[in-house]
């Protein structure tokens, strides 16, 4: 039998995608529009902030006790978090948590101080806690099996691709900023600035969010205990499908959120260079996670979780090590495209493998898992890069990533001709 041409193939798997991606609910398009505006503000935030607090001379001690206590606090209200999402409704969960992170951007550039940007650290990973946990349930609540892994990983790569075009404007915004308060680029007045319109377009990707149609969930047979009980009842299969990003987050970590100083400090590259750096890193993590979905579909979800994040490794320490920057920019491309596509992936499977009332727990403890390495991680790597740069940190990242793969190889792929049931609902206290 003679085998399809290139051409035949391509065009079947672009007739699934586009009948996968028109089988989305209505909800689910107003969340995506939601991550797109979104994308493009926190392209900007993420690659500001780091600067703005640097420019008040303050050091990266401070900028990995920020991260640190906006992850330390998602980690401590995660649980919570996941039990209000159920008493409040989705729709509902999804503004509050918008909501206290925009403000929270606000509040820090207006009364800025080492001691408000603690504060308001601690709601942004409030909300940053209730949006994620509200987030898994609702898009399984709002798809059906046939497009489901399509819509999370196309909620996370619009927000990627639109985090292109919020990381190619930060690189320029402090320049125009500047330009019209008189100041330099690198100037306070100037990044303060940016990030104002910045908290200004993030108040634009709420819109969509009011105009979500979801039922309120029936909170009578849940209970402030639920988690512990479902954690109870389930820690083995749980353990399995934590452990791995559990590993992943405390590697990430160490690195991840100092890139931009990275590339500064190590380079010395200038912020429009960075910023167009990020603007590329987010469209090539956009398109990876785009593509995601017919790879999954060929080769199996955990096949594609453990092959991807493998073949990061090298370009990782490629990005680490290079002594010259067009290499480790290069790097920085790849490895984010192939590290991050299968994180959606990854989040169905993990949904699918739950029961529906136990789906914002289940978010909840993911969340725990995603934030326990961002919680302390950034604190050890600030000092890590003071007394001894950022060598240190790049290596126990890749060791970390290695241990979190073979674990992910060990626990399904290894065993997958095995079954594995649904994880069990919680019981109500």
């Amino acid at each position: 039998m003679t085998k399809p041409s290139f051409g035949a193939r391509l065009r079947s798997v672009l007739v699934t995608y586009a009948d996968r991606v028109g089988a989305f609910h209505p909800n689910a398009r107003l969340y995506l529009l939601n991550a797109i505006i979104a994308g493009a503000a926190f392209g900007v935030y993420r690659l500001l902030f780091n600067f703005f607090v640097l420019s008040m001379n303050y050091d990266e001690t401070l900028l990995g006790s920020l991260i640190t206590t906006s992850s330390l606090t998602a980690l401590l209200v995660a649980l919570p978090m996941g039990y209000l999402a159920d008493r409040l409704g989705r729709k509902l969960s999804l503004l509050i948590g918008n909501a206290a992170v925009v403000l929270a951007i606000f509040v820090m550039v207006l009364l800025p101080s080492a001691a408000m940007f603690i504060i308001m650290s601690m709601l942004m990973g409030a909300g940053q806690s209730l949006s994620g946990v509200t987030m898994g349930p609702f898009l399984m609540e709002n798809s059906t099996e046939k497009e489901r892994t399509y819509l999370f990983s196309f909620s996370s790569g619009l927000q990627m691709a639109s985090g292109f075009v919020g990381n190619w404007l930060g690189g320029y915004l402090p320049t125009w900023m500047g330009s019209a308060l008189k100041v330099t680029a690198t100037a306070t007045p100037a990044y303060a600035a940016a990030l104002l319109v910045v908290a200004g377009v993030a108040i634009l990707a709420i819109i969509p969010l009011a105009m979500l149609k979801t039922p309120k969930l029936d909170a009578s047979q849940r209970s402030l205990f639920a988690p512990l009980w479902y954690m109870k009842e389930n820690i083995g299969t749980f353990g399995k499908l934590v452990l791995p990003m559990l590993l992943t987050s405390i590697g990430a970590g160490l690195i991840m959120p100092f890139m931009n100083v990275f590339f500064r400090n190590v380079y010395h590259q200038s912020d429009p260079v960075i910023g167009s750096m990020f603007a590329w890193g987010s469209l090539a993590m956009g398109i990876g996670l785009l593509i995601a979905p017919p790879l999954a579909d060929r080769m199996g979800k955990i096949q594609l979780v453990v092959i991807t994040q493998a073949l990061s490794i090298p370009f990782l320490a490629l990005l680490g090590f290079s002594p010259m920057f067009w290499i480790a920019a290069s790097a920085y491309y790849i490895r984010v495209a192939l590290m991050n596509m299968s994180l959606p992936v990854y989040q169905t499977f993990v949904m699918e493998k739950v029961e529906p009332s136990a789906r914002a727990t289940v978010a909840s403890l993911v969340s725990m898992a995603n934030s326990f390495g961002w919680a302390f991680s950034p604190t050890i790597s600030g000092y890590i890069q003071v007394n001894h740069g950022f060598g240190p940190a790049f290596v126990m990242t890749i060791i970390l990533y290695m241990l979190s793969i073979t674990l992910y190889w060990g626990f399904f792929w290894r065993g997958a001709h095995q079954k594995h049931p649904p994880l069990a609902p919680s019981m109500t206290a």
